[in-house]
């Protein structure tokens, strides 16, 4: 990719997003985005339990955000010990143990407000804000996110002949758009080992594999970045049927996006993940880059989140308390560990749970 295609590309997606982002929701008489209020309860038991059992489940995201607010996490336990915790990184978590001998079952209940948020890129450009507390966290390697060897390699290769942080996270946003691909046999949202995607030239999963591939990339290219674990709650408003739910069983609705910090305009949210699902699963399937709703949701989510979805938080490799389990690397399901160590959480027959997501009302 050359310099002039570089420049062309910013130049034409900096047009689509004047019209499609603020502009358009303007136009449509929906500025500023309203607010939407959503309950989220989550049940979770244990079918099999053995000796001293505990449970983690994540919470709703409490630090506001431009996207959510969150009004309450809640846990309701009968037989055990419940509460909600924050660990040394931030993370929201509810936290119960349950002695052997009963049931191990709880009740979390979330209620936020979130709005659909767009960053118009070529109007907002705050300065100087690099330096601001918190990003060097967002530059740092982790277990399955390094920014050492190939990673480095492939985001050099990328980037190369970019002139400004906005081309840079462009290129890589396009590199993943036009060479992963999303994989209905990946378990859940995957599990985002980038080395390894790159080593083998396997460029598939589901988002927790692809938006983390960005992330990697772009904090090898010295862009601060970040995955945020969260789930949908509601059909989506964009004409994606496949971005959203169908129902009010969010169970399996699980979703991770991410978002780079730019010099030019701070935070901006992306999900090149969600292209390539619009890719595979958008009736009738299997459409192309070409296709003019693949091309508008391409557009669309470099700059901007369609807020049917819930954030839980921002965390990798995460310490579970109290567990004799190694770190997960990250935390977007409810977890449980026995006397016989710890249950996989997408094993219906030993570990279930349920999530409902009711919108309370539709409020400014």
């Amino acid at each position: 990719m050359n310099r002039r295609t570089l420049l062309e590309r910013a130049s034409v997606f900096a047009g689509a997003l004047a019209i499609s982002g603020t502009e358009l929701a303007k136009a449509e008489g929906d500025w500023p985005p309203r607010w939407r209020t959503f309950r989220v309860t989550t049940e979770i038991e244990v079918l099999n339990p053995a000796g001293l059992t505990r449970v983690w489940g994540p919470a709703a995201l409490v630090q506001n955000t431009p996207f959510q607010k969150t009004i309450y996490n809640r846990v309701h336990c009968e037989t055990g010990i419940a509460r909600l915790v924050r660990d040394e990184n931030k993370v929201d978590l509810v936290s119960a143990e349950f002695p052997a001998g009963v049931k191990p079952a709880l009740t979390v209940i979330s209620e936020v407000q979130t709005r659909d948020w767009t960053v118009n890129l070529p109007a907002d450009r705050p300065r100087g804000m690099r330096g601001g507390s918190g990003l060097s966290a967002y530059l740092k390697p982790t277990k399955m996110l390094p920014t050492d060897g190939i990673v480095k390699a492939r985001a050099s290769e990328i980037t190369k002949g970019t002139r400004s942080d906005i081309d840079k996270a462009r290129a890589i946003y396009d590199w993943i758009v036009e060479n992963t691909y999303r994989n209905p046999k990946t378990r859940g949202c995957g599990v985002g080992d980038i080395r390894f995607m790159l080593e083998s030239g396997d460029l598939g999963g589901k988002c927790a594999d692809l938006n983390a591939l960005f992330v990697g990339l772009a904090r090898a290219a010295g862009l601060p970045a970040r995955d945020v674990y969260g789930i949908r709650l509601a059909p989506s408003q964009m004409g994606c049927k496949s971005l959203g739910i169908s129902s009010d069983d969010a169970t399996k609705a699980q979703h991770c996006r991410s978002e780079v910090f730019l010099d030019e305009c701070g935070w901006i949210p992306v999900d090149p993940a969600d292209v390539r699902k619009v890719v595979l699963e958008e009736p009738p399937g299997h459409r192309s880059l070409e296709d003019g709703l693949v091309k508008q949701t391409r557009s669309r989510l470099f700059g901007s989140w369609e807020m049917n979805w819930m954030a839980y938080n921002y965390a990798q490799d995460v310490v579970l308390p109290n567990s004799s389990g190694p770190p997960l690397h990250f935390l977007m399901y409810p977890q449980a560990e026995t006397d016989e160590g710890r249950l996989d959480s997408l094993d219906a027959d030993h570990f279930q749970y349920r999530i409902r997501s009711v919108e309370v009302n539709s409020g400014a």
